[in-house]
């Protein structure tokens, strides 16, 4: 990881969660300007937890935390750090809480200073770029999975962050809506870091691929067989395969040559 242009830059972290084994031991993690990483590694490995401490959520016992080129410490900085970067949450009940679609996309623009007539264009204009027009009245709670996994992404984006962070984002969602998700996020002019364990969705929007394991970064293994018999890098980590990729130009091979599902 280079040094010039850093977004983010964790420095030597250590954290523990209260009670519990040590998460991260001198980790260190830097998003430069314009990468697309993803990150991979087994649950347990501290993938939500790095981006829980980006975002200030959780604190750690020591290292250094600098976000757009500062040295973000207090509350007040984080509280600023996340106006400009956008966190999907593995859970979408953990970030949908207004009664309707329009209202929670448009309570971050809001949130930022937005006039109401504003907040709301920005919330329309974002539900439409995600095929989402039709949904402004729709009761969140109501929504299916896959449809509150894209009303959080679109709450997100109304906020015109600089960078994402999502964790897990194909959670729930069926292969034609991943396949949607694939083309959105490749169509944005953002940096981003992407936790998933899905393999397919991870080369179609990434530049980059990093593992976790045992609470560090590491960088990409060689290609290496595995159980279901094709190879790529981080083939021992845990993993998936949605074959959206067979849909679009990617051209992943595997030695099965039917397409046929394998696990």
């Amino acid at each position: 990881m280079g040094t010039n242009n850093a977004l983010i830059h964790l420095k030597d972290i250590n954290f523990s969660y209260p009670g519990g084994r040590s998460v991260f031991e001198g980790l260190s993690f830097k998003l430069l300007d314009g990468e697309r990483l993803g990150l991979i590694g087994p649950n347990g490995s501290g993938k939500t937890t790095l981006f829980h401490i980006i975002m200030g959520l959780l604190k750690p016992s020591s290292g250094s935390v600098e976000i757009f080129g500062e040295q973000i410490k207090e509350e007040g900085q984080f509280q600023k750090v996340r106006q400009r970067i956008g966190l999907l949450f593995q859970d979408p009940d953990d970030q949908l809480f207004s009664p309707t679609v329009l209202e929670d996309v448009a309570f971050g623009p809001l949130n930022q200073g937005k006039s109401a007539k504003e907040a709301t264009a920005i919330a329309r204009d974002t539900l439409a770029k995600l095929g989402l027009e039709g949904f402004e009245h729709r009761i969140t709670y109501k929504l299916s999975g896959g449809e509150k996994r894209l009303v959080s992404l679109a709450a997100v984006l109304a906020m015109e962050p600089q960078v994402l962070l999502l964790d897990e984002p194909t959670t729930g969602l069926d292969m034609e809506t991943t396949t949607r998700l694939i083309e959105i996020l490749n169509n944005l002019n953002l940096s981003y870091v992407f936790i998933s364990h899905n393999m397919d969705f991870i080369t179609q929007t990434t530049t980059k691929v990093y593992g976790m394991i045992h609470g560090q970064i590491v960088t990409e293994e060689e290609a290496i067989p595995h159980t279901h018999e094709h190879v790529h890098g981080f083939g021992r980590l845990p993993h998936t395969h949605s074959y959206v990729e067979y849909l679009s130009a990617h051209n992943h091979k595997n030695e099965h040559g039917d397409g046929t599902e394998h696990s």
